[in-house]
This record gives structure tokens, sequence and C-alpha cells, in this order.
């Protein structure tokens, strides 16, 4: 699943390219949308919101005040394979055609959604909806330091490592950063999270990481760009740690909600079980 920066750099690139263009065409691949036609409609802006995406679209306007449509959002959530593409005029999809599930077109420019699980259209009115029920958004205009904290400290018996997953708390940390963000600060993925005695300084670990990392082309968690290893132990299980040579370790963590289990990895010398 994309982290929030990779869909925050999705966002800007659609929205460099497409922001002030009327679509011309529109192809919905979904059965629910597989009507719809969006001709005329004008992207205002498309803005990220944690791990979701949001397209808003402006109605064409008309003579008539009795036929105009309200503004909408079209939604998508990437999920695991699920990207957005840009084309120009004529040029070939380099993804096969069958996993597009959204074609917009434009002039001089196609947007194509590929393998994108979650495509909704509502009115922008009722966006909230969609992504109300998540936390502050740690790449958004609405980020909000002492809110995602109060929201962690809510429930004082949730693992850290298994909280920081959970969107509602927080919106933007996918498995590489809750990996990285829990070895930087020296935390073992189990601790509940009532005995964090330093859940400020994990909060802010997780919103500068992401910060730092929000338009560079590769992610380093490391402070090291040029290097092999970008991560401190993200998918370096049995690898010596990088800061004291210890084994790499991987924990299945499952969620609290759904029970999905996600890998954790983490180095048992710089997080010892006994912080918990």
């Amino acid at each position: 699943m994309p982290e929030g920066d990779t869909v925050y750099r999705a966002t800007a690139r659609l929205h460099r390219a497409l922001a002030g263009k009327s679509i011309l065409r529109s192809d919905f691949r979904v059965p629910s949308l597989s009507t719809v036609d969006l001709a005329g409609y004008a992207v205002a802006e498309v803005v990220p919101r944690g791990k979701h995406l949001l397209m808003h679209l402006q109605p064409p306007a008309t003579a008539d005040p009795e036929f105009n449509q309200p503004p909408l959002t079209l939604h998508s959530h990437l999920l695991m394979e699920g990207r957005w593409d840009l084309y120009g005029q004529g040029e070939r999809f380099r993804r096969p055609a069958h996993t597009a599930r959204v074609v917009l077109s434009f002039d001089g420019v196609t947007a194509v959604g590929f393998d994108i699980a979650q495509v909704k259209l509502v009115p922008t009115a009722e966006e909230t909806q969609l992504v109300g029920h998540l936390g502050p958004d740690l790449l958004g205009t609405d980020w909000d330091a002492p809110l995602a904290i109060e929201n962690f400290r809510a429930h004082p018996h949730r693992g850290i490592g298994e909280a920081l997953l959970d969107q509602r708390l927080m919106a933007g940390v996918g498995n590489v950063y809750r990996c990285e963000v829990l070895f930087l600060t020296r935390l073992h993925p189990l601790t509940p999270i009532g005995q964090v005695v330093n859940l400020g300084k994990v909060i802010e670990m997780s919103q500068r990481l992401l910060e730092v990392n929000k338009d560079r082309p590769r992610r380093v968690t490391t402070g090291v760009a040029r290097t092999r290893e970008p991560y401190w132990v993200y998918r370096r299980a049995g690898s010596p740690c990088l800061r004291c040579g210890e084994k790499i370790l991987l924990l299945k963590i499952a969620a609290e909600d759904s029970g999905l289990e996600r890998d954790c990895y983490f180095c048992p010398s710089c997080q010892p079980a006994r912080n918990t």
C-alpha cells in the first residue's frame, strides 16, 4: 500500500498536468460508474488526503441556473497496485489496457488510473463521507500534531506498531515509515501506547520523514541519499543493523480492526522489548 508521500507526489504530478483543463471524454471501467459522462467538467485541483487521491471537478457553466450541476470529487484509493499515469496525444498505454479503470481525456493529455480498486464520484459537499474519518494528514494543511498525540493517547493498550498504521489516528504512515519511525525512536513495535514516554517524538519523526521525502524520486530514511541501503530496517530481516550490527528481525502484527497481518521489521538490540 502506498505511503502518504507516494500519494502526495502522484497528486502533485496530476495537478500540474490537469488543473484548469476541461475533460473531453471520460471512460469509467467500473460497474457503478460505467454510465457516467464527465465531458465538460474542468479539473479545479488534485489533492491528497492521507493515502486518498481527490480530484475536484467544476461543472460546465449553463445559462439556466436550474440545470447547473454541483462540483464533484473523483475519489480514488491506490491500495496495493493502483497508480495514475499521464499520456501525450496518441501515446500508447505502457500498461495492459484491461487494467485501466478510469480514462480521462483532455486536450493534449490523457490521465489513466490503472488497477485502482476504489473509485468513487460524489458531490464535493459530501466528500467528508469518504475521508472525514481520517486523522490529521501528515502532509496536509490540516496537520495538527497535538490532535494526533491526543488520538493515540486515547488508546493506551494498543501496540504502537499496530496503531501507527491506523489512518483514523493520523493519516499518511504506511509500513515503510512505521518500521523506520519505530527504529529511529528506539521503540519495540509491541510497546503499548500508554508506555510510550516519547510519543511526541514518534509523531514528530513521522511527519519529518514524510516531509523530507515527499519530493524525492527515491525514498531515504537513513539520511544518506547515495546508498544501497536507504532504510534502517524495512525489508532487511536477517541483515545486520546499520547502527549496532545485530540481526534485523521480522515480526507479524495484526491490525486491531481487520486482523490483517503486516510485516514489521525491527532491531532487537536498538529496540529492546524491555522498553514495553
